[in-house]
């Protein structure tokens, strides 16, 4: 009887921490970080189809999103899918799109100035184009961000699906809501030879 007393008192005691574990595990997912798999090259060269990156969401809940972050989000077009691009215009800036280039307003500016993308490879470098991205379409495109929403792109910009492609789109908004960003690219977690930190551009705002 005291064995099978004992033998109870043991499993009740794993199956609360196993209940445990499962919750910490949870928090942690839900709230602090979580991994994520990237699926297709819009990110190229930063990000490659089918890296596994860490996202950090406690930034977030701490923090807003700031240009140049990296971030997974839901697409206004369709909620039921995740996207990984790069944020370019936070709320009060104007985004210009010209001549292949983009420019930057913000709200403390007189003029819009080019912003320095070092991160574009050749192939895209001065060749961000209206939608569609591989349309060599250089005529200006201006879009100022609304409180509370953000403008984003891809670093393969002549093969994202961005907000430049959200705005086109029947009834479409370029713009994704604060609460569909879903937390900030950490670091590439696999391949092993591919772990690195992403780093936050210098863009001199």
């Amino acid at each position: 009887m005291e064995k099978q007393r004992s033998l109870l008192w043991h499993l009740l005691d794993v199956a609360l921490n196993i209940v445990i574990i499962v919750g910490i595990v949870a928090g942690i997912r839900t709230f602090l970080v979580s991994p994520f798999q990237v699926e297709g090259d819009s990110m190229v060269d930063t990000l490659e189809h089918k890296e596994y990156i860490i996202i950090n969401k406690l930034a977030y809940i701490l923090g807003d999103p700031a240009r140049g972050d990296v971030v997974v989000f839901r697409p206004p077009s369709d909620h039921k899918k995740h996207y990984v691009k790069r944020i370019i215009g936070i709320p009060g800036d104007e985004v210009i799109i010209r001549g292949g280039k983009v420019y930057l307003k913000t709200p403390q500016a007189e003029r819009a100035v080019e912003l320095p993308e070092l991160y574009l490879n050749d192939h895209n470098a001065d060749h961000t184009f209206a939608h569609p991205p591989n349309s060599g379409n250089t005529q200006e495109q201006r879009f100022e961000v609304p409180e509370g929403k953000y403008f984003l792109l891809g670093d393969n910009r002549q093969a994202s699906q961005d907000s430049r492609s959200f705005g086109a789109m029947a009834e479409g908004s370029p713009y994704v809501p604060d609460g569909d960003i879903k937390g900030k690219v950490w670091f590439v977690a696999l391949p092993i030879s591919k772990i690195q930190a992403l780093e936050k551009p210098e863009y001199g705002f």
